[in-house]
Formats: structure tokens, C-alpha cells, sequence
């Protein structure tokens, strides 16, 4: 398949399992609690199953890295290329019936992530992009391409997580800054504001995990942004031990 067949895979992906997503939030679920404290639902696998069965059925030679699947300890094989994917990202904006929750699918060759699909499915909306190619968000109005915007007059607008809006490294980081707005929101979402233009910097210190980053990020660079680790600046590399990623800055200029 071609890297634009694979994102249109990745598209419809995403939004079969956003309307799976929606289908069990309209009919109500538990929270439960995994093995590291996170919260997942029946949301999560039904989101998964989707997406893993339709993956493996389109691209069997590729292996897929889904994060429920992780935490039930099914760990594939190392390979240059894979999916990541995250079916459910927010969980807890999800279970606390917020709207900033997302779906997740990311593919990365040699470290890299390459191209991914994010889906907002409370806005009926998915983001794309391969990078090097460009990036689109489809909606009920159709498909449209997306680009980074450079820094107004007026400022940096700022996106950072809401369940890490007290971390003491956020101050300092934006000291000096001339700052415009800066606005608390959950999930995967973040990176899409800054590839669409409506934010211009996401900065994380907290943890994150590969599935929570490779799909948005590869829409972030393909729409001319960048993500780089926090404290040297590097390139942000994918298939870690552990999957755990170190804290990352998003920029919409490189």
C-alpha cells in the first residue's frame, strides 16, 4: 500500500471507532482501573478492536503496538515499521464527560513517526497527515488541508494539559515568553490545534507513552511543525524500551 492508501486507512479507522466511542458513551459504561492506576472503559477495547482488526487485515506484515493490548501484555515483536495505537486518548476527559478525547493511529518506520490519523470524535472530525506530504482535517464540510501559522503580534498562543496544569516546569518555561493565551485541554487534541494554526506551542514535562504522541505528531510535523524532547532539543524518536516517552516541545516553526 502506498503511504496515502495507509492514511486513508488510518482515516476511516479513526472515525469507525470514534463512532464506536460515541455509541457507548450515548448508552453509559464504568470507569475501571488498570494496573497502573489509569482509567479505562469499554470504550477503550471496543475502540481498539476496531482499529487492530482492521489494521491487521489491511497491513498483516506490519505489526501493531495498541495500547490495551500492551497492558494485557501482548508485546509484538521489535520491527523498523508499526503501528501505534492509543483507541481511546483521554480517557479521563471521556469519563468525565468532556468532549477532548481522541483517537490515536500512528505509524512509524525507523524511529520515526511518519504518518497518523487523530480523530476528535465528539466534533466529528479527523486530522491526517504524512510528513514530508501534508496534513488535512475531514469533516462533515468535506476535507481541507491544514498548516502551522507563524507567531502573531499578539503573541504565543499556548495549549497545555489539563491534568498537569500545575507542574512547576511550565513557569519557567514560558518566562520571557510574550505569551497571548494559554488554554488547559485533555488528549491528543493539542497537537491539532497547533496544526491547524489555532495554537502555536505545546509544551509536556509530564509522562506520556509512544501511543499518545505518534499519530498526532506525525499531523504536527506533515503541517510544518515540529516535536523535539524537552531538555536536549532532539528529534523525538519512537520504539523505546518501555514505551515511555521523555517530555517533548511542539512547535508550529521549525
Amino acid at each position: 500500500m502506498t503511504d496515502m492508501e495507509l492514511l486513508d486507512l488510518a482515516f476511516g479507522l479513526a472515525e469507525r471507532a470514534g463512532a464506536k466511542i460515541l455509541e457507548v458513551r450515548a448508552r453509559g459504561f464504568d470507569t475501571q482501573r488498570k494496573s497502573d492506576l489509569s482509567p479505562v472503559t469499554e470504550a477503550d477495547h471496543a475502540a481498539e478492536a476496531v482499529i487492530v482488526a482492521g489494521l491487521r487485515a489491511a497491513c498483516p506484515d506490519i505489526p501493531v503496538v495498541a495500547e490495551e493490548e500492551i497492558a494485557a501484555g501482548h508485546v509484538p515483536a521489535h520491527a523498523d515499521a508499526f503501528w501505534l495505537v492509543d483507541p481511546l486518548d483521554g480517557t479521563r476527559e471521556f469519563s468525565a464527560g468532556r468532549d477532548e478525547f481522541a483517537v490515536c493511529i500512528g505509524l512509524v518506520r525507523n524511529g520515526r513517526a511518519v504518518l497518523g490519523a487523530v480523530g476528535a470524535p465528539a466534533q466529528h472530525q479527523v486530522f491526517g497527515g504524512i510528513v514530508g506530504v501534508g496534513a488535512w482535517k475531514r469533516s462533515a464540510a468535506g476535507q481541507t488541508e491544514i498548516r502551522t501559522r507563524a507567531v502573531p503580534e499578539s503573541g504565543l498562543a499556548v495549549v497545555a494539559s489539563r491534568h498537569d496544569a500545575d507542574d512547576p516546569r511550565l513557569v519557567p518555561f514560558l518566562a520571557g515568553r510574550k505569551i497571548d493565551n494559554l488554554l488547559n485541554i485533555g488528549s491528543a487534541l493539542k497537537f491539532c490545534r497547533v496544526a491547524e494554526g489555532l495554537a502555536d506551542l505545546y509544551p509536556r514535562f509530564g509522562r506520556t507513552m509512544e501511543w499518545d504522541t505518534a499519530a498526532a505528531q506525525a499531523v504536527v510535523e506533515a503541517a510544518g511543525g515540529l516535536v523535539v524532547e524537552a531538555i536536549s532539543g532532539a528529534h523525538f524518536s519512537y520504539g523505546k524500551p518501555g514505551w515511555e516517552n521523555p517530555g517533548f516541545i511542539c512547535t508550529g516553526t521549525k
